[in-house]
């Protein structure tokens, strides 16, 4: 169960941290770069980034079905706060499908042709998006950090 465990928080932690390092440090800090500058910056990060999102997600739905059906012996015997965790899991993996293949390959395909005002539009998308992911993975932490002690 260690193990699961441990998989489960690194994956966590990649994914909600590589948000709020994305929003909260980098973004204020490339602000000043003229934008096809900023906007190539940005792609190259997402380029990156969303690989290893594709990873937590996998890492997170197998270890988190793992513990629910061999610790918790299936739903019925899981606290609220896994049913939580499941529940706003799914929605962050929902959201992050549609911003990978829809504004995120638009904003790719913008920025490859030099179509900037394009690819700033879709950034726009792309950081709304993970501002909600960042705030529905920040609850999903409070959750499986605190949810047994409710």
């Amino acid at each position: 169960m260690s193990a699961l465990v441990s998989l489960h928080l690194l994956a966590a932690v990649v994914w909600v941290g590589g948000m709020f390092f994305a929003l909260m440090v980098l973004r204020p800090s490339v602000g000043p770069l003229p934008p096809p500058e900023r906007l190539r910056l940005w792609s190259g990060v997402f380029s990156r980034f969303f690989p290893w999102v594709w990873v937590s997600i996998a890492v997170l739905l197998g270890s988190g079905y793992g513990l629910i059906f061999f610790f918790y012996g299936g739903f019925a015997g899981a606290d609220v706060h896994i049913h939580l965790m499941q529940v706003t899991g799914l929605a962050m993996t929902a959201l992050f499908i549609y911003l990978y293949f829809t504004p995120w390959r638009r904003f790719r395909d913008a920025v490859a042709s030099d179509a900037f005002a394009d690819a700033a539009k879709d950034l726009n998308r792309i950081r709304l998006i993970v501002t909600v992911n960042l705030v529905i993975g920040l609850l999903t932490v409070i959750a499986g950090a605190g949810g047994r002690f409710w």
